[in-house]
């Protein structure tokens, strides 16, 4: 056992690469990480919704306007809450626009990615808020698998660290902070929120069977747990940000959402206790009613 120990590595590496070549087509981890995030996602958001009597179908339909939307979204929210490096000083406008390059802001991904999900339950005539119970978990095994492209692009780091896992950036990396030792180790904030994501996703999965959750709570507990996590991730990481009262901005945006979100999920549960019993909307409900009753 103490041989073994003596042979594991002292340090997380780092990935020497994130970007391959299929001839001319450049293959990019963080590209790559985002999509199988999406695949996991779409997945398990199927076997979910026909658990609930839906067709796997119509999650494929709703992603086509959710996904789309969701990364624009994200990029928006990257690009607001660190405007620097692309209009500051020595910014660059016009990588605004380079998404694969790495910078996907989850709070804009989730709010106009809802955007999307909405218009998409409504071109399939099926309730909203039964289809974020049924993606929400999906969501965050989303966002754990693409936190793997952060660690390929060797960024989104945490503060300097002794700890034995401690993540080790290559010194030439554009993202190595200034004026530290080269061996430097920090904190791996990307396994933190994957692991940190995965087992909330676990909590979202049991929490919905126990207590046979719907109405929206799931995706409200969801947005709880995510901002929990991300408080105390996001106060490790030392990658510039903007600041209000010395906080980063993601900070004050975890709390206040989480706030919210928990408030919702009380509210929602004395308004609506149990389970929808449907998947269609209530418009499709209120026709059907009107058809068969009598008249």
């Amino acid at each position: 056992m103490t041989g073994l120990a003596a042979r594991l590595p002292a340090a997380i590496p780092s990935p020497p690469e994130s970007v391959w070549y299929l001839g001319p087509v450049p293959l990019r981890a963080y590209a790559l990480a985002i999509l199988a995030g999406i695949v996991a996602a779409v997945w398990l958001t199927q076997r979910r919704w026909a658990a609930r009597g839906g067709d796997p179908e119509t999650v494929l339909e709703v992603a086509y306007w959710a996904v789309p939307f969701g990364i624009v979204g994200g990029r928006i929210y990257h690009v607001f809450s660190s405007p620097d490096a692309y209009f500051g000083a020595d910014g660059d406008p016009v990588k605004a626009f380079a998404i694969w390059e790495g910078g996907l802001g989850i709070w804009g991904a989730i709010a106009l990615g809802a955007v999307g999900a909405y218009i998409g339950c409504r071109r399939q005539k099926v309730s909203f808020a039964v289809f974020a119970d049924a993606v929400a978990p999906g969501l965050l095994v989303a966002q754990a698998i693409g936190r793997l492209g952060n660690w390929f692009n060797q960024e989104l780091f945490g503060s300097p660290t002794d700890l034995p896992w401690g993540l080790r950036i290559d010194p030439t990396s554009p993202t190595f902070p200034d004026g530290l030792p080269a061996d430097t180790l920090f904190h791996p904030t990307f396994l933190y929120e994957m692991l940190w994501n995965l087992a909330a996703a676990a909590v979202l999965i049991w929490a919905d069977r126990r207590f046979r959750l719907g109405h929206g709570r799931v995706f409200w507990l969801y947005v709880v747990l995510y901002t929990a996590g991300r408080v105390w991730i996001e106060a490790l990481r030392i990658d510039p940000a903007e600041t209000v009262l010395g906080l980063r901005l993601n900070v004050w945006t975890s709390i206040l959402v989480g706030g919210a979100a928990l408030v919702a999920f009380v509210v929602v549960g004395r308004r609506h206790p149990g389970r929808e019993t449907t998947v269609q909307s209530r418009s499709v409900d209120d026709e059907d009613a009107h058809v068969v009753g009598p008249g």
